[in-house]
């Protein structure tokens, strides 16, 4: 036996020629090694996973745990320059020689064909893979020591599986990293830079859960090694697998629990997981096999339920396994194990592959055993441990269908299983039920159960109300969907009434949890109980009269069949209103919850859930006392008891403050009292007094003063103690209340009548005034209105006591005044118009002063102001009716004067007198506000203004000396900022022309502190009052001049300036003022007129050369200061056309370029707007203002002016003329526009850019017709138009952007419907080929103009062109070598021939039915004789193509069709003068008569492409007639002197079965009505049957299309005379033979259902052949029953009775 190293030497020699010949298909084998490599698999991770399947089909010795470690690290032991290696070591027995050799060779895998044997890998390149991240891979193993390149090997030329001695690399380096003895195998990965991070990536993922499947690998583990720990940075990993036991085991199924462990880096305590596993085995079902997996007779799947959170370190969990993981996440909670075939890229397994499928179609039946295992083999265990095996179902849907329905099926066998169990389990036993036989309890409602079953209520069978009830361990919102995938449903809504009713759970449970089953009610009412029976059971607790606790339905309190169910609703309230309740004796109806049930009811969380329920659903009605108080009010009646007592049950609920002030003022508005008289008064809005003794009103007047206003006198009733519901009322405290709140009044609280009051008609006592004044007071206090003619009376009346000058007497109060002060004293001595009454206060005393206000009321006056208006009134009465002498004048200002000195304000006095027209003016008498006392300060404001003043020559100089008190009457003196008096007496405008500078100044200043400056606004904006450097202008036209923008004003000379030497300085300090009279104060409105004055200029390109300079030399001046152009002055600049252009245009500075050197180029191609710098215009200083003009807008650098180049856009004449240079310049101009990434070309400059100005290698050319050659295209510059390189240079290829942007196609696919317009310019066949292929890469579509045509070659140089629609791809048949041009006899190449095929040229595949029927034609007129070849292909095609749209075609087109002439060929006849052979007995008749062909053609033997039948149909459709119909038939008279014998019915076959078998097919097939029916059957009864020994004969006719007929006699046996009325039979020979009784029973039937259906022809047939076969069984009664009930045939009661009455012996 060879060595190893041998062995690999041989392979070296013998399979590779190293040494010897090159191997020829070394190439093709390297190419297809690495292709399958590369593509095989999409991640760089499945090299691990095929090395993990190789590891598992390995083979072990006895007693060694299999274990696989890889181990990473970066030292190059390798000696590669590798930064990272990757090391395997896996403890097998080693390689074979013939495991060599499958890794030197392709998909040779030693593996195949032994899945039987457990081996999972089958692809012969898994270790291949390798060389993703490997380009040296090592292998050790018994005693090999090779490795493998991904170069191509130098001595053959091949890559991959050449293998190669090592012998620089040794076991004992490898050692050193491995750190012990090493195992039998070990490979060795040198990894790629490039894929060093993702394998360390995936190293550190690796998901433990990778053992689960694997029944060899026992131990995985992962670690790094490097030389300095702290570099480690893949997440080491130790993973273990380890099988605890067998729960069962059978001949189909085993299950058993497996663990995992896995320990990583930083984890040293680790993680467990242990998983039941379920492996069932099923037998391969045929349409499942496939060929990978034919020797395999049994499917294994196994399923894995993880008992803990599942052990990962990804994000996903595979779901589906097949021994490795996969990437499919099924999204349900276990794991699906199987042989699956896998996608290349193991990622996924094949969905629709069959076997797959057979996998998937076994799994929901695997996964319901091993869920019934789990469940029902627990005997031991609780019920509530069953509940986590639930979560193992696939309650959530998966992304994949084919999983939706695996999910389905479990669920659709699941719901037939006995799996869940009921509340009875809570017994001990387990009940296991079907989920659609359990229902669901609300969880609210399990809690009521289970706190009742602890305060031992009964519940321990809730299954027992007509529903098994699910078990409350299972019953948990946790589990809602595993319980809603299963079906199970709540229980039926009256389940929970029958609960109740049939428990103790309203008596027999505490206040909490009674209410709790309230809530439950409550917040389930309107969707679960509402409508149901709960109504009408006794739920609801309520203290009737006598004191105790009963119960109603909520039914009964809905309806108050009981009464009205209360709660109170405020707690502390229940026992009063219980006690009054009773203390009434029910008066009410109402009847309340128990104190307990309320207390509970205010203590619970959801109050609010169980009082909205009770109140809106229940009825019970919670009520406040108020609410009782006011419900007992209508109960009351007329019983004074009743009465009484409820105002002792008011009092004590006001005085206990169980109703409030206002709850009780509402009581006692409609309260019902008791009167003096006993009577129960109701009447609302009642005015009542107090009993009369001890009233006021009594001791006042000595009767009910207010009887005639309705007021009652109270019982004495009230004034009584009672003691009530265990309440007792003191004395007079009762009518305390009642005067407090129910309106009980004496004086003065009574209102007073609208009538006088006698008693003060005349003097009153002392007490009798305070009495009043305490009436008054407590009117006033409640702000009651006091009637008129009581307050009148009161004001007019004689009787109050006064002292005038020292001597009493008595006067009315509204000529009365009342004084703490001597003004009284004071005022007399300094006026002699007046004496005033005062108030006799020492009659009265100090309490008099308590009644101030009351007095008022009353029209006492008080103040001395009052006193000094009646003097002044009095003054005033005397000037209204003459005019004041200046003494009176005089005088008038010394009391004013004298008052003063007195220290006694003036001021009513003042006010009095100062609104009165007394004082004379310059404007006449007028009152004295506003009047002016002439001084110097009014010498500059009269000339404005026309003031009233005083008039000293009336009064003299002594008015003078009044000054002051002239002031406090509203006159003024000195000028005192009299700004609003100078503007409301201000002169015309007229007036005010050329105002001197200090009247204006004053003007200013008057508008400045005026309140209300309008009139002076208004009189001098249009004035022409203000100097300027033109004159007096109005305000309006003028500007105040600004040092810093004023510049502005100078660049025009038309703009009036207010002439500050003129006004000084001080004007500058008006600019408000002068602002709001029109005059233009500031930069932004000084720049709108500029701006409108600059249009004026611009719009009649009027602005010279030094306007242009003054204004540029502005906008210097302002640079640098707060002055800014304002947006519509910066508008204005920018777009109105002031500025020259060289084109002798003026234009907007936007618009125009500042010439300069980078111009020159692009220039001669334009019509560019550059600035007029000329030194006829502006000349070359106006480049000193570069900035300002680049400030206004003006263009100048090059980059911002390319924008105006497509619109200057201007070729010459002669294309010659556009240089490479002035080209490449416009190309420059381009590509800086294009840096805008949004910017877009308008359309005029495209039209313009597409002229014809491109040189390419076929002429000048516009954009649009160009492309950019491509070096990898294949493509030659002579093949299309390409833009001319040779003469542009290479430096237009930069330019591709800007090419591509002006229509130059830069993408030669895009541009190949350009170059196949240019095809026709070519005939060489290759430079064709070469364009064709093109073509076909770039999968062309031609638009609409595109050229479309196809170059058919004659020989090696010549050839035509063709359109498409005159070719076609194949001539299957080589029918159509003349008609149309095949091209698979010129293009051999299947990439052109699809090319043809697709959208680009749309030439057909095969000829089409159109081709076919012009064929067709081509032989019709030429006469062709078809073969038999020919035929079939051409009928052959049409049958393969049929549809109703083509038989139109084919029905419009053909005119002939074929006739089979036998040895003479197939000729075509006219479809007209042929028949379709339908009758083969008449053809047969034809046939023999005839020397004409008469039939069409069909194949024969028959042929599976061209059935006879379908070609029949065919030819019918396209217009050939069937020869049935197209004969006609005539019956044959019979000879004279032919014997015909009379015989029954019976004989001849006409008998009750046939009746039967008519009637049955009659009713049941037709659909007749029973008359009908009988009446057709009854014309069979009514024939006389004749039978003849002679033939009965028919004569069959013809007509041709010449015109001829053709007759043919034939005997038919049996004939239905329908006239006569007569049945004719040939009399068949006993001794017949079954061909001729088969011909007698054919006749018959014919005949006997065409005479009963002759209207309904389509039918015969089927009437026919029953009673033929009828016939044949001789109308055998039990067969002719069985007959029919095969063919759903029967009679009916009324046939019996037809069939009974027709043959009544039988």
């Amino acid at each position: 036996m060879a060595s190893p190293k041998e062995h690999i030497d041989a392979i070296r020699k013998i399979k590779y020629s190293i040494g010897g010949e090159p191997n020829p298909l070394t190439e093709d084998l390297h190419q297809a090694v690495r292709n399958l490599s590369a593509e095989l698999y999409t991640k760089d991770v499945h090299f691990l996973m095929e090395l993990i399947q190789n590891a598992q089909d390995n083979e072990y010795l006895e007693g060694v745990d299999p274990s696989l470690e890889f181990v990473i690290t970066s030292r190059d032991i390798t000696a590669t320059g590798a930064s990272a290696t990757l090391l395997m070591f896996n403890n097998e027995k080693g390689f074979s020689s013939k495991n060599i050799d499958s890794i030197c060779s392709v998909g040779r895998s030693t593996k195949k064909g032994n899945r039987q044997s457990g081996y999972i890998g089958e692809k012969g390149i898994g270790f291949k893979s390798v060389f993703l991240i490997s380009a040296q891979p090592y292998v050790f193993s018994n005693g090999y020591q090779i490795r493998f390149n991904e170069a191509p090997c130098p001595h053959c030329g091949l890559g991959y599986i050449v293998p190669e001695w090592v012998d620089d690399l040794t076991l004992d380096d490898i050692r050193k990293v491995y750190g012990s003895a090493l195992p039998t195998t070990v490979i060795v990965l040198p990894l790629k830079p490039d894929k060093v991070k993702a394998v360390k990536q995936q190293l550190s993922i690796i998901e433990p859960e990778v053992l689960l499947f694997l029944s060899k690998i026992k131990r995985l583990s992962v670690r790094e090694d490097n030389e300095d720990p702290r570099l480690n940075t893949v997440s080491g990993i130790a993973i273990t697998s380890e099988t605890n036991f067998v729960t069962r085991k059978n001949v189909d199924a085993e299950s058993y629990t497996l663990c995992l462990s896995a320990e990583e880096k930083d984890d040293k305590s680790g993680k467990e997981c242990s998983y039941h596993i379920w492996k069932q085995k099923f037998p391969v079902r045929l349409e499942n096999k496939v060929e990978r997996r034919m020797d395999v007779d049994e499917l294994v799947i196994t399923l894995a339920f993880p008992n803990d959170e599942r052990l990962h370190r990804g994000m996903n969990l595979p779901g589906v396994y097949a021994f490795l993981p996969t990437e499919m996440v099924t999204n349900f909670p276990f794991i699906i194990q199987a042989d699956f075939v896998l996608s290349s890229s193991r990622e996924t397994i094949l969905l629709d592959n069959k076997w797959n499928q057979g996998i998937l179609d076994c799994v929901p039946t695997a996964f319901v055993n091993a869920f019934i295992s789990l469940v029902k083999m627990t005997n031991e265990a609780p019920v509530s441990s069953l509940r986590w095996m639930f979560n193992f179902l696939p309650v959530n849907c998966s992304s994949y269908q084919k999983f939706n329905a695996i999910r389905e099926t479990i669920r659709l066998k699941l719901v037939d299983e006995d799996i869940l169990p009921s509340d009875e389990s809570c017994t001990g036993q387990k009940f296991f039920h079907k989920p659609g036989e359990v229902g669901r309890i609300m969880p609210a409602f399990w809690v009521i159960v289970e706190k009742a079953r602890k305060e031992g209520v009964g519940l321990h069978n809730l299954s027992s109300h007509g529903t098994y009830v699910l078990h409350s361990s299972f019953d948990v919102a946790e589990y809602d969907n595993i319980l809603n995938f299963l079906g199970v449903g709540l229980v039926d809504n009256r389940w929970y009434a029958k609960c109740i009713q049939g428990s103790n759970l309203v008596l027999g449970v505490s206040e909490s949890l009674y209410l709790e089953l309230l809530i439950f009610l409550a917040e389930n009412w309107k969707n679960i109980f509402y409508g149901t029976n709960i109504i009408n059971v006794p739920l609801l607790k309520y203290v009737d009269l006598s004191g105790c606790v009963s119960l109603c339905s909520i039914s009964e309190s809905m309806q108050h069949t009981r009464g009205t169910i209360c709660r109170s609703h405020q707690f502390d309230h229940v026992s009063w209103m219980i006690d009054w309740n009773r203390e009434f004796g029910g008066a009410t109806n109402c009847l309340f919850l128990p104190e307990s049930t309320q207390y509970a009811i205010r203590s619970c969380f959801k109050k609010e859930t169980i009082s909205g329920w009770l109140q809106n659903q229940v009825k019970v009605v919670s009520i406040s006392v108020y609410d009782y108080a006011a419900a007992l009010i209508d109960s009351l009646g007329s019983k004074p008891k009743l009465v009484i007592t409820y105002a002792h049950f008011l009092y004590h609920s006001f005085w206990k403050y169980f109703v409030t002030s206002a709850e009780v003022g509402d009581l006692c508005d409609i309260i019902p009292l008791v009167d003096n008289y006993g009577n129960v008064n109701v009447t609302k809005k009642r005015k009542i007094l107090v009993p009369a003794n001890g009233s006021k009103w009594n001791s006042l007047v000595g009767s009910n003063p207010l009887k005639a206003e309705g007021y009652i006198e109270l019982g004495e009733d009230y004034l009584h103690e009672r003691t009530f519901a265990g309440q007792f009322t003191p004395g007079k405290q009762l009518l305390e209340f009642l005067i407090s709140h129910v309106g009980v009044s004496d004086i003065p609280s009574v209102s007073p009548p609208n009538a006088a009051v006698p008693a003060v008609s005349s003097p009153l006592t002392k007490d009798n005034t305070f009495l009043l004044l305490d009436w008054i007071q407590y009117l006033r206090s409640r702000r009651t209105p006091i009637p008129e003619r009581f307050l009148t009376s009161i004001k007019s009346g004689n009787w109050l006591k006064v002292t005038i000058n020292g001597s009493s007497g008595y006067k009315p109060p509204a000529q009365s005044f009342f004084h703490s002060s001597s003004w009284g004293d004071i005022l007399q001595n300094g006026s002699v118009f007046v004496d005033i009454p005062l108030i006799d206060q020492t009659y009265y005393g100090d309490r008099i002063n308590y009644y101030r206000e009351e007095l008022k009321i009353i029209g006492v006056m008080f103040e001395y102001g009052e006193a000094c208006q009646f003097i002044g009134d009095h003054l005033m009465r005397l000037a209204s009716s003459s005019t004041l002498s200046k003494d009176r004048v005089l005088s008038i200002l010394g009391l004013i004067r004298y008052l003063r000195k007195k220290y006694l304000a003036p001021d009513e006095f003042i006010r009095s007198i100062k609104e009165g027209r007394w004082l004379k003016t310059s404007h006449g008498f007028r009152s004295p506000v506003g009047a002016v006392l002439f001084d110097e300060e009014w010498r500059t404001a009269i000339q404005i203004c026309n003031a009233p003043l005083i008039d000293q020559a009336f009064y003299g100089d002594q008015i003078l000396g009044f000054k002051d008190e002239l002031r406090l009457l509203g006159v003024i003196v000195g000028f005192s900022r009299c700004y609003q008096l100078v503007i409301d007496n201000l002169k015309n405008s007229s007036s005010l022309t050329s105002m001197s500078a200090d009247a204006f100044l004053l003007s200013l200043e008057c508008m400045r502190y005026a309140r209300s400056p309008e009139r002076l606004v208004t009189t001098l904006r249009d004035a022409k009052c203000l100097k300027t450097n033109l004159g007096f202008k109005p305000p309006s036209e003028c500007f105040l001049f600004d040092q810093e923008w004023g510049c502005l004003l100078q660049v025009f000379t038309c703009f009036p300036i207010i002439d500050q030497a003129y006004y000084r300085s001080i004007i500058s300090s008006y600019k408000n003022e002068l602002k709001r009279l029109g005059a233009v104060v500031d930069f932004d409105v000084a720049v709108k007129s500029f701006i409108s004055r600059f249009k004026r200029r611009a719009s009649s390109s009027s602005l010279t050369k030094d306007d242009v300079f003054s204004f540029l030399s502005c906008c210097r001046q302002l640079k640098g200061t707060s002055y800014k152009f304002p947006s519509d002055l910066k508008k204005c600049i920018l777009e109105a056309k002031w500025l020259r252009t060289r084109l002798g245009d003026f234009r907007s500075p936007r618009e125009c370029i500042l010439f300069s050197p980078e111009w020159e180029s692009i220039s001669s191609i334009t019509l560019l707007p550059f600035l007029d710098d000329s030194d006829s215009f502006y000349g070359k200083d106006l480049h000193k203002y570069r900035h300002e003009l680049k400030t206004i807008g003006v263009v100048i650098e090059f980059e911002s002016g390319v924008k105006f180049v497509p619109s200057c856009l201007y070729f010459p004449r002669s294309t010659d003329s556009i240089t490479p240079r002035i080209a490449l310049s416009f190309l420059n101009c381009l590509r800086i526009l294009l840096e805008d990434k949004n910017y877009t070309f308008s359309l005029p400059f495209l039209k313009k850019v597409s002229e014809k100005w491109l040189k390419t290698t076929v002429g000048y050319m516009s954009p649009g017709d160009c492309l950019l050659l491509d070096k990898n295209s294949g493509l030659k510059p002579t093949d299309g138009p390409f833009i001319d390189e040779g003469f542009y240079g290479s430096e237009i290829r930069t330019y591709r952007k800007e090419l591509s942007s002006i229509g130059v196609i830069v993408d030669v696919e895009k541009g190949s419907t350009h170059i196949a317009n240019h095809l026709d310019l070519h005939s060489d066949f290759a430079t064709i080929i070469r364009i064709y292929k093109f073509l076909a890469k770039v999968e062309w579509k031609p638009d609409c103009e595109a050229k479309q045509l196809i170059w058919i070659p004659e020989g090696n140089e010549n050839g035509r062109w063709v359109k498409p629609d005159g070719c076609v791809l194949h001539d299957r048949d080589g029918l159509f070598g003349l008609q149309l041009n095949v091209l698979e006899k010129h293009y051999k190449n299947k990439v052109l021939l699809q090319l043809f095929s697709g959208a680009a040229f749309g030439v057909k595949s095969y000829p089409s039915l159109d081709d076919y029927c012009k064929l067709w034609k081509g032989w019709e007129t030429s006469g062709h004789r078809l073969s038999h070849g020919e035929c079939c292909a051409f009928w052959r095609f049409v049958l393969q193509h049929k549809s109703s749209k083509e038989e139109q075609i084919l029905s419009e087109s053909l005119v002939k069709v074929p006739v089979d002439l036998g040895s003479e060929g197939i000729m075509l006849f006219d479809k007209h003068h042929v028949f379709i052979a339908d009758d083969l007995r008449l053809k047969e008749l034809l046939l023999k008569s005839s020397s004409h062909p008469l039939f069409v053609w069909y194949p024969q033997p028959s042929l599976p492409v061209l059935p006879r039948t379908t070609l029949f149909e065919l030819y019918l459709k396209i217009g050939v007639r069937m020869i049935s119909h197209s004969v006609k038939k005539k019956d044959l008279s019979f000879t004279n002197g032919l014997e015909l014998k009379q015989i029954n019915p019976r004989d001849a076959m006409l008998g009750k079965e046939l009746l039967r078998l008519i009637l049955g097919f009659l009713a049941c097939s037709l659909k007749m009505e029973a008359e009908k029916r009988h009446e057709a059957v009854q014309s069979l009864r009514n024939l006389t049957v004749l039978e003849t020994s002679e033939p009965v004969a028919v004569v069959y006719s013809l007509l041709l299309s010449s015109g001829k007929t053709q007759e043919v006699q034939a005997s038919r046996m049996v004939r239905w005379d329908k006239e006569s009325s007569k049945f004719f039979i040939q009399k068949l020979d006993e001794s017949a033979g079954q061909k001729d009784r088969l011909e007698y029973a054919t006749y018959f039937s014919e005949a006997v259902a065409e005479g009963l259906l002759w209207e309904k022809e389509d039918q015969v047939s089927s009437l026919s052949e029953l009673i033929k076969l009828a016939f044949i069984l001789k109308f055998d009664e039990d067969a002719v029953s069985f007959l029919m009930k095969s063919k759903n045939l029967q009679v009916f009661a009324e046939d019996e009775d037809f069939l009974s009455a027709a043959f009544p012996n039988e």
